[in-house]
């Protein structure tokens, strides 16, 4: 059994009258992307500078704005890295560079020398805060942990007199989540003190989720009261730093927005430290799922994942939001005849606004294809199959022939599993359009009798042959379908009925072809069956599927 005894619940905050529940996301935050840092210290196998400069290319590409490039003191390839940026013109003019450093002169004095020639640039200096932390890491009181923090913010501020371009501070009490938010603030008012933001020249505060450590109405109650309590708001860019620890960062980033924030930090794909960071393309699709402009360019998740892949050297699930190679997929038969109704009903009503069920968005709109929407298992259902049917070939199957082809194809995958549309077209030859023995259409003529009883008044004169046997049979009714039923009765000697016809053209143009549909009954026996029929003349087409569902039923 789970020792949870071992635990104890991470205490929330009292928040009087919150607003963030009534609250909507109407605009997309600032993004900043950390995977060259968060990120990149997470992979396995680290990106080399050349990898990292077409990551930080691909992130310019997607409209990032804000890019940590790295902890350029940390290590020389993070320093040569941001030196490459520089000294090949990398850097476009509206894109902010930001650099990671502890609150230590001399790693200050190495950051920026890395940045000598930047023009603009954010310095995110951090040190934890978490009642955890200054107990079994550090060993301080609240004063001498704040004092780490205001000595940072004096010393990057000196640099700063000095440096040619823009700086602007950033500041994280890291494991702001298990910090008293009233403490958070206080480091931070210290921080906010010496650089002395304003309206025109903001800073950022960014308050990281640093470990999820409770539900996600708590960091959002933190967030808000932050946000209510920290002084000169308008001079605070109120930034955060989610990571996935209970598998809820999107929520809680999404939460913080409601509560207040104006920025976050995450990474493609959710990329980062333990279980990762907050997946900014989630975040960013979700918002373009509610009609709310993302502001990053990411029409071709395709591209985005091939580079991702490759660069990072790890695979997207397959189950990943909007990236996965499934999650446009459906098994479920009812979620398939749902979305083939759906997107039938769209078209019909020529609509401009998407609304298909089990489909959030048009998988086109983010470079994703139709083709993988609807896959056949033995757990898909009638209107799986008339869906490839008719987006794959153009078939539009009678409803009430759903059943009967749907259950020819689940018997192959509780055999074989997973059946292809490419398979599943073979089955409906074999099926109906092939089902040409015993009986087989060969010839026929036409002649209309209109000056003849109106019961009868259409000629058929029909080839077919029987078991190879050339044999012919004339006969009349009150149309081509209703004269060939009568002389197949007599010719050989049943008794069936046409139950049901649809007709529909496969394709357009000159050469176009038309499919027919006969359900049919055999009186006898009240056995009944569909038989499917295709040529350039729809009169062919019907006789065709007549003897199609004649062989089928096999009376002979």
């Amino acid at each position: 059994m789970l020792n949870f005894k071992r635990y104890q619940k991470n205490p929330g905050i009292s928040l009087q009258e919150r607003k963030w529940p009534g609250n909507e996301i109407k605009k997309a935050p600032i993004w900043c992307s950390v995977d060259l840092r968060d990120g990149n210290q997470a992979l396995i196998e680290p990106m080399v500078v050349d990898e990292k400069i077409e990551f930080f290319q691909l992130l310019v590409k997607l409209g990032f704005r804000e890019i940590e490039v790295g902890f350029p003191s940390a290590s020389q390839i993070e320093f040569d890295f941001l030196r490459q940026l520089v000294d090949r013109k990398l850097i476009p003019d509206n894109v902010t560079v930001q650099v990671l450093v502890q609150c230590r002169e001399h790693l200050l004095k190495r950051t920026f020398e890395a940045l000598e020639g930047v023009k603009r640039a954010v310095v995110h200096i951090y040190n934890s805060t978490s009642t955890l932390q200054r107990d079994v890491v550090f060993h301080m009181n609240q004063e001498e942990i704040k004092q780490i923090a205001v000595e940072g913010a004096k010393m990057v501020k000196e640099y700063a007199k000095n440096f040619p371009g823009e700086i602007i501070l950033e500041y994280s009490p890291e494991s702001f989540t298990g910090t008293e938010v009233e403490y958070a603030l206080e480091v931070c008012t210290a921080v906010q003190d010496i650089w002395q933001p304003t309206p025109e020249n903001r800073m950022i505060m960014n308050l990281p989720a640093t470990v999820e450590m409770n539900t996600p109405n708590v960091y959002a109650d933190q967030i808000e009261w932050m946000s209510r309590n920290f002084k000169n708001r308008d001079s605070i860019i109120l930034s955060v730093h989610p990571h996935n620890d209970r598998g809820t960062g999107v929520a809680i980033a999404e939460l913080a927005l409601l509560a207040g924030a104006d920025r976050v930090e995450g990474t493609l794909f959710g990329n980062g430290e333990r279980t990762g960071n907050v997946d900014i393309l989630t975040l960013a699709y979700n918002m373009f799922s509610q009609g709310i402009n993302p502001e990053l360019d990411i029409e071709n998740i395709n591209d985005i994942i091939e580079a991702y892949e490759r660069l990072c050297k790890m695979r997207v699930h397959e189950r990943h939001p909007y990236a996965g190679k499934l999650v446009f997929t459906a098994f479920s038969g009812s979620h398939q005849d749902a979305i083939n109704k759906g997107i039938k009903a769209m078209k019909e009503r020529n609509s401009q606004i998407w609304a298909v069920p089990y489909l959030p968005i048009d998988p086109c709109d983010i470079g994703r294809q139709y083709e993988p929407i609807v896959r056949i298992n033995s757990q898909s259902g009638k209107g799986g199959v008339a869906f490839i049917m008719e987006t794959y070939f153009g078939y539009k199957l009678p409803k009430g022939m759903h059943k009967e082809f749907a259950d020819v194809i689940q018997s192959l995958s509780e055999k074989q599993g997973e059946v292809s549309p490419d398979r599943i077209m073979s089955e409906f030859k074999n099926c109906y359009l092939d089902k040409k023995e015993p009986l087989h259409f060969r010839k026929c003529r036409i002649e209309d009798m209109s000056d003849r009883d109106e019961a009868c008044n259409t000629n058929a004169f029909v080839i077919y042959t029987d078991a190879g046997v050339e044999r012919s049979f004339e006969a009349s009714g009150n149309g081509p379908i209703d004269a060939v039923q009568r002389g197949l009765q007599k010719e050989l000697d049943i008794q069936i009925k046409i139950l049901d016809y649809s007709e529909h053209a496969l394709a357009g143009g000159a050469n176009a072809q038309a499919a027919a549909y006969i359900q049919m009954l055999d009186i006898k026996t009240g056995k009944t069956t569909f038989g499917v029929g295709i040529s350039s003349n729809i009169t062919r087409a019907s006789i065709r599927a007549i003897f199609s569902a004649l062989n089928r039923l096999d009376l002979r």
